[in-house]
């Protein structure tokens, strides 16, 4: 894949007209995306269309049947599953866990738990870990490779909205302050996050694909999608009023597609 001049123009990773098959059944057919440094990429899709695998096979985790995966040569990645099966008959605390596969400093780990606004769970086990905390335990650990993409799945799955918010938010802050590229799906078919460049709709096959707003309004998405919320895509986005007692609307903004039931 040609590297053209220019931080968005590059292609960090890609699936090129890929297919996956389990047994006989074909998971994903024909899709092809792209993830360029520095945006976030939002996958949402209903239960079993294919979103895990799309993220195993660009990850190389499960094989491609045809098309083909290209990434940057030496691409760091990091990456937060959706669960973590965690047996508590093991100890493990969160230090443990940050060293493993590869030992790091105990600076390193502090300074990567700080960075996620965990500071000070060193030495608690793993097992013990609200599922907010668990879940930036992850990415922190995500990030001590320093990844030039963060691959995320399903990773606000059993928080609390305003878990999820924050969560969203630390996403952001992450991609601000290293620039890394973030490819992400989402477990609802209607809460993306607005930072998000593009929204790309999965349902075995690449349904429709652009900025949130667009696909929001597309014809594809209200049919897969739009019947639990009128066609509503709703979009969390930072405001600074989280301290605020009030609506859950303090958190996120609703852009409905239907605002003109005569059109």
């Amino acid at each position: 894949m040609p590297v053209v001049s220019g931080k968005r123009e590059m292609t960090l990773i890609a699936a090129d007209h890929i297919c996956v098959r389990y047994g006989g059944a074909e998971v994903l057919h024909d899709v092809s995306i792209a993830v360029h440094p520095g945006e976030i990429v939002t996958i949402v899709g209903p239960n079993g269309s294919g979103k895990s695998t799309l993220l195993r096979a660009l990850l190389g985790i499960v094989p491609v049947a045809q098309g083909g995966v290209k990434r940057v040569p030496g691409l760091r990645i990091g990456y937060v599953p959706q669960r973590l099966a965690l047996d508590r008959s093991l100890p493990m605390t969160v230090r443990r866990f940050l060293s493993l596969p590869v030992r790091v400093s105990d600076a390193l780990a502090v300074q990567a738990l700080a960075r996620v606004g965990v500071l000070g769970v060193e030495g608690a086990q793993m097992a013990s870990l609200s599922g907010g905390q668990l879940q930036r335990v992850l990415l922190a650990r995500a990030l001590l490779s320093d990844p030039q993409l963060l691959v995320l799945d399903e990773p606000t799955q059993g928080l609390d909205q305003p878990g999820e918010a924050g969560f969203y938010q630390l996403i952001e802050d992450v991609r601000a302050a290293s620039g890394a590229a973030v490819l992400m799906v989402s477990h609802d078919l209607h809460v993306v996050m607005a930072a998000s460049d593009r929204v790309i709709c999965l349902n075995g096959h690449v349904c429709c694909e652009g900025t949130p707003h667009v696909v929001s309004s597309a014809p594809e998405y209200r049919a897969l999608f739009g019947l639990g919320t009128q066609g509503a895509l709703a979009l969390y986005q930072h405001v600074h009023d989280h301290d605020h007692a009030g609506a859950p609307h303090d958190h996120h903004h609703h852009y409905h597609t239907d605002e003109h039931p005569h059109a």
